[in-house]
Formats: structure tokens, sequence, C-alpha cells
């Protein structure tokens, strides 16, 4: 199988959802998501890197982080954690700071396969239509997709 997410966007309501396995039970791929020092290893394109700030994945929990690019700010994200049940799901805000109006709430959820892999989905609700062609056009699967190489890389070595 193919090891690039697959990306859909719902064409009647403003939901993206995003499928992807990893070869680790969702134990180890939630702990990935969970854990701050991890995150900022994985999360996003391989031409940024993260600066956490804060992250708190726990339920009523928050987090803030900046993207760097070439050592400059390029952009900043926040948001809180709704819920997080451990290896389960974590439901949660998305925020970009300088589109304050493009709030998303995101569920992910967590689902153990055959031979020890998982399955995540993430679903993304956006406020419009608009919002959601907005997400695609962003070029948001390179990140999406490099991420997750990156995430495939700390579970083959053991980091998680």
């Amino acid at each position: 199988m193919s090891k690039e997410a697959t990306i859909e966007a719902d064409p009647d309501i403003p939901v993206i959802t995003i499928t992807r396995e990893f070869d680790a039970p969702p134990e180890r791929v939630y702990r990935a998501w969970a854990e701050p020092e991890l995150v900022k290893r994985w999360l996003g394109p391989r031409s940024i890197e993260m600066d956490i700030v804060t992250w708190d994945c726990r339920t009523g929990g928050s987090y803030r982080y900046h993207a760097l690019q070439d050592g400059q700010v390029v952009a900043h994200f926040f948001g809180c954690f709704h819920d997080a049940i451990p290896g389960e799901k974590i439901v949660q805000t998305f925020g970009f700071e300088e589109m304050r109006e493009a709030v998303a709430l995101e569920i992910m959820t967590f689902e153990a396969l055959e031979g020890g892999r998982c399955r995540t989905v993430a679903k993304s609700i956006v406020e419009s239509m608009a919002a959601q062609q907005g997400m695609l056009a962003s070029g948001m699967e390179v990140g999406i997709n490099e991420g997750y190489e990156k995430l495939d890389g700390l579970l083959a070595e053991g980091a998680v």
C-alpha cells in the first residue's frame, strides 16, 4: 500500500478527511502526536522547523507553535485540546494566527490494524466551503506527506 496520505474533501459540507496508515500500533503513533519533543521532530514539511512554545495534549490543554524557515518565523499556529484519549482519539481546534477567522475543529482517531499497524483518520471541519477550498489550495498535502514520512522514520528507529 502507498504510504501517501489520502486527502478527501467532502463535496457537500466543509470537511476534509486525511487518512494514513503507519507500521506501528495506535499507542506509539498517538504518543508521537502527544509528546512535544516528538511532535517537533515530525510535524510539517522538511523545509520547515517547528518551534513549540506550548504543547499540553490532554483534555483541556492547549498548544502554540511557530513554523520557521531558514531561521525566520513564517507562521504561528495555536489551538486547544478538547479531548485526548491515549491511543484512541484527539479532538482539537486548529488556528492560524495569520488567518484568525480560519479556525478548524479536528478529530483524529487511531485505529488498530492487523500486524501491529495503525490507521489515522483526521477530520477537519472548517467554517465554509470557501475555507475548505482554501485549505486544499494551500499546498497542505506537501506538509502532511513529508511530515508523515518523518514520523515513519521516528517509528522505524524506535524513537517512539
